[in-house]
């Protein structure tokens, strides 16, 4: 007789991204998660110690998704620093289907210390990069700090901003913005 096929850990991760996404971290329950995907929940067991593993992993992977392998796909494209940030502003301007996480895990961090502090990691290593980027093309530190901020800001705050912005698209607005950033 085969052995029982075993829902893979990263189904388990993915799972459970998609369900802190949707509603929080109360929403990643190990009983809900095998609902969805369909399966029972000792499976679950094979691959975590309990769910508190699990968030903690799931933590490691958006970070790891938002940080490790942007910059990764950012320095894989060569160029100058100029080139990269506009690389940057590009993956960062594709990652949607990800902001649901990423809003999800600031919302969680404002209830959370240890989330918190993953959070000021996180938000510390992007800085860090823009830093360096930014760094190669204006002298100023302050200059490099107010440019850095501002598209930390645009980034985690365009969406919660519901203005319109006349005859222009958000869009427009974002590639004129970012474009001005590197000026």
């Amino acid at each position: 007789m085969p052995a029982p096929t075993r829902t893979p850990r990263d189904r388990w991760l993915d799972e459970g991204l998609r369900a802190l996404a949707a509603g929080g971290p109360d929403a990643v329950r190990v009983e809900a998660l095998a609902q969805a995907l369909g399966v029972t929940k000792g499976g679950f067991y094979w691959h975590f110690s309990d769910r508190s593993a699990l968030l903690v992993e799931m933590l490691d992977r958006w970070e790891h998704m938002m940080v490790d392998a942007v910059i990764e796909r950012v320095e894989s494209g060569g160029g100058n620093a100029r080139l990269r940030l506009r690389r940057l502003f590009g993956l960062a301007a594709t990652v949607d289907d990800q902001m649901g996480i990423e809003l999800a895990v600031r919302d969680w961090g404002r209830r959370d210390a240890h989330v918190a502090e993953r959070l000021r990691r996180v938000d510390n290593r992007r800085m860090a990069y823009m830093r360096g980027l930014f760094g190669e093309l204006f002298a100023d530190p302050a200059d490099v700090e107010m440019r850095c901020l501002m598209v930390m800001s645009l980034f985690v705050g365009n969406h919660h901003i519901a203005a319109e912005h006349g005859r222009r698209t958000r869009s427009a607005v974002m590639k004129d913005t970012l474009r001005w950033l590197l000026s």
